[in-house]
């Protein structure tokens, strides 16, 4: 089942995919005589096994009438989770360029005030900088979990849809950033094992924080659609394109993650009280096509305007233009 959420009316309203049109689910709830129909995502989510059966039963024996796609006003499909996660370097052909590999994740976070929807601009400002797209399966969890196994980690996740995790590189090194040069008394082994030393006069220890490189508003677009677990057999192999204007720059696949999917939720949750409705972005895809020989790296959007678009296998297609706003 596919399920969204778009601005109707004024309003956020769920949306489903019926006969492969966008119907709203509160129509497919009165026709079925359902009762009451979740008024957002969260509730639905929070609604547990009864309330997504009753969904279920409204998309296949409901009727509505389809909306007019060029007049949706879409919205992301989860408008409010209380974090978004996402894994830096989990891609196996950028993770190979570590110095050392931590072995588990690295995580960062996202604000929710940066996810924007389907079909929305990505904004960018002159003193952004470098400003790439990453292409990345996202879930939206369906149970609130802490410490959960790898091998339940996947029974947590309520569906899964697109993200472009939105990455300014000049905001990340020019603004979120910082290096010092620590006394020798100061110094600890934890300062230097992660990375490469050049020798005993080497006391340079680098502080990077992903504020606001990766979570400036509308730096998250994500959606439109949110496709329940149950129609997902297998998030770890599903192939991953990107287009820049309709000419393609990235050709991947979710396999090609060092981390599992369950591995990141069941790591994740060791430090994280992971809550109903939360999101979890996986990681990019990094193999280039064509005259974008390094894929999302060869796409600056600092330079470049025009459309993303992102599809993941089964999941649908992400678009969002890029706009420069220079003033």
């Amino acid at each position: 089942m596919k399920l969204g959420t778009i601005n109707h009316q004024g309003r956020p309203a769920l949306v489903a995919m019926k006969d492969g049109g966008t119907v709203l689910l509160s129509e497919l709830y009165g026709s079925a005589g359902l009762g009451t129909p979740p008024a957002t995502m969260n509730d639905l989510i929070e609604g547990g096994e009864g309330e997504l059966a009753k969904a279920r039963q409204a998309v296949e024996g409901g009727n509505a009438t389809p909306l007019d796609e060029a007049g949706i006003d879409w919205l992301p499909p989860q408008t409010r989770p209380t974090k978004v996660l996402g894994v830096a370097f989990n891609n196996m052909g950028i993770r190979k360029s570590a110095h050392k590999d931590p072995g588990v994740p690295n995580f960062f976070l996202k604000a929710p005030s940066c996810l924007t929807g389907h079909g929305k601009p990505v904004i960018m400002e002159e003193h952004y900088g470098e400003t790439i797209p990453e292409l990345e399966l996202a879930a939206v969890l369906g149970k609130r979990c802490k410490n959960v196994s790898v091998e339940e980690a996947r029974e947590a996740v309520f569906g899964y849809t697109i993200t472009n995790d939105v990455t300014s590189h000049g905001l990340k090194f020019g603004l979120d950033s910082i290096a010092t040069t620590r006394e020798p008394d100061l110094i600890r082994p934890h300062h230097l094992a992660w990375r490469n030393s050049h020798g005993e006069d080497d006391r340079d220890v680098y502080f990077v924080y992903h504020t606001r490189s990766k979570a400036t508003d509308t730096f998250g677009p994500i959606g439109p659609w949110l496709t329940t677990a149950d129609e997902v057999g297998d998030p770890n192999a599903l192939e991953v394109k990107g287009w820049f204007d309709g000419e393609p720059f990235a050709v991947d696949s979710t396999s090609s993650y060092r981390f599992k999917v369950e591995e990141v939720i069941a790591e994740a949750s060791r430090y994280f009280t992971l809550e109903p409705g939360d999101v979890i972005c996986f990681g990019t895809s990094a193999k280039g096509v064509g005259k974008f020989p390094n894929g999302h790296r060869s796409v600056n959007m600092h330079k470049l305007s025009g459309v993303i678009d992102i599809e993941i296998e089964g999941l649908g297609r992400l678009s969002n233009p890029v706009v420069h706003n220079w003033k």
